[in-house]
């Protein structure tokens, strides 16, 4: 049984959409990493400079401590 020409256009963009969809599955899956790698690189500066934060309001408070008891 020999296929007909409908089917061979037919099997051809199946083809196209399958392989379309794995390059798009594909480029998901890299922009997903990204996003990760990204959001961990601003949950890091967030908690870096939080830490920051924290210690110049000791630092600010000790200094106060002392000045307090000079006076």
């Amino acid at each position: 049984m020999r296929p007909r020409t409908v089917q061979v256009i037919a099997a051809l963009v199946a083809a196209v959409a399958f392989i379309l969809a794995f390059m798009a599955a594909g480029v998901f899956l890299v922009s997903s990493l990204f996003m990760a790698l990204g959001l961990a690189a601003v949950a890091w500066l967030a908690w870096s400079l939080v830490g920051r934060v924290k210690l110049w309001g000791s630092i600010q408070e000790i200094r106060e401590r002392r000045r307090n008891r000079a006076a």
